[in-house]
């Protein structure tokens, strides 16, 4: 990706402004036990910056949350492997099974958080010539 198309891209989520989104969602009083971090990136033309890592505190994998991809508002959890099997008792499963939903939440949050931050900007990657196009008020015509 040239310099010049990035800079013809859209909105780009700094580690500045996901952390803020992050405290914004803990603040709503989520319950989280394990540990969110932001790490520092470097960019490498391919995906937006954005990662989000949930430290799970009742079993070693951990969760990332991200884009999908470039100029894609969706966002996805990656949940990581490990090198043997998870046993837990019924109480560990059950707080286990906590923190995937906060972790969906949040994961959802983010990408609601995304979505809003792209529209109020305006940019959104265009059609097929080039031209941008602000999806927010773009409409199609009705059928009838």
């Amino acid at each position: 990706m040239t310099d010049a198309s990035i800079e013809e891209s859209p909105p780009r989520r700094s580690r500045a402004q996901l952390e803020a989104w992050v405290r914004e969602f803990e603040e709503q009083e989520h319950c989280i036990a394990g540990k969110i971090t932001i790490p520092p990136q470097e960019d490498n033309g391919v995906d937006d910056t954005g990662l989000v890592i949930l430290n799970l505190r009742n079993a070693s994998p951990s969760i990332y949350m991200r884009p999908r991809g470039y100029d894609d508002p969706t966002w996805e959890l990656t949940v990581t492997e490990q090198p043997t099997d998870l046993t837990l008792s019924v109480h560990d499963i059950a707080s286990l099974a906590a923190e995937l939903v906060i972790a969906s939440n949040l994961c959802t949050f983010l990408q609601y958080k995304s979505l809003d931050w792209d529209r109020r900007s305006g940019q959104r990657r265009a059609t097929e010539g080039g031209s941008r196009t602000n999806h927010a008020t773009t409409r199609k015509p009705a059928m009838g």
